[in-house]
């Protein structure tokens, strides 16, 4: 089922990766679950720039224009599924270096649940207040990398101790990756691809 472990990632996420390692659902699966919930932030922060405006301290709130807003949308969803799977490959292809041996779909099943949390926030920018939506980031962040600690050594099949230093390299790997995607943006914004304000 879609989405079927998205309550147990939440209520009792060691569990809930022993589950995942169970049924090995495949690529597909992954894929769907990847599909989907990259819609929440997407959908969240189009409604939120093109028609509700951020509030950033005092004044009027900040809005895009509608068709601004609509490729924006449409450049984070792209943005966020290209980031799981180049974690996912990433992970895979780390895996050999801390003695674990997963198939591709193992690695991608680590990242889509992983990134879980931090695209849920999405809906945090529904109420497009700067501090709140900020401090909804970093409580996803923060879970997010608690999902990975307590996955990797499930999902992989290696000890706990060798998990840690994995999950560790993981992590870094995912710093990485934001830090590329945040360029990208600012690469673009350059080159004329940016928002367009209304006001």
């Amino acid at each position: 089922m879609i989405l079927n472990h998205l309550w147990g990632l939440y209520a009792h996420p060691r569990q809930e990766w022993k589950s995942i390692e169970r049924s090995h659902e495949g690529i597909n699966s992954s894929l769907t679950h990847i599909l989907i919930i990259a819609l929440i932030p997407s959908i969240c922060s189009y409604f939120a720039t093109a028609h509700i405006g951020w509030s950033i301290g005092a004044g009027e709130p900040i809005r895009l224009t509608q068709q601004s807003a609509q490729i924006m949308a449409l450049a984070m969803y792209v943005g966020l599924i290209a980031g799981v799977f180049a974690l996912a490959y990433l992970t895979h292809w780390m895996a050999k270096t801390f003695g674990a041996k997963p198939d591709f779909s193992q690695a991608l099943e680590l990242a889509a649940y992983t990134a879980t949390p931090m695209f849920m926030v999405g809906f945090a920018a529904l109420y497009p207040v700067l501090w709140f939506v900020m401090m909804a980031a970093l409580a996803a962040i923060a879970y997010s990398v608690y999902l990975l600690y307590s996955g990797v050594p499930i999902i992989m099949n290696i000890p706990e101790e060798r998990g840690f230093i994995y999950a560790s390299s993981v992590v870094t790997c995912g710093l990485v990756l934001l830090v590329a995607l945040m360029a990208g943006s600012v690469i673009l914004w350059g080159h004329g691809f940016g928002p367009s304000y209304i006001g």
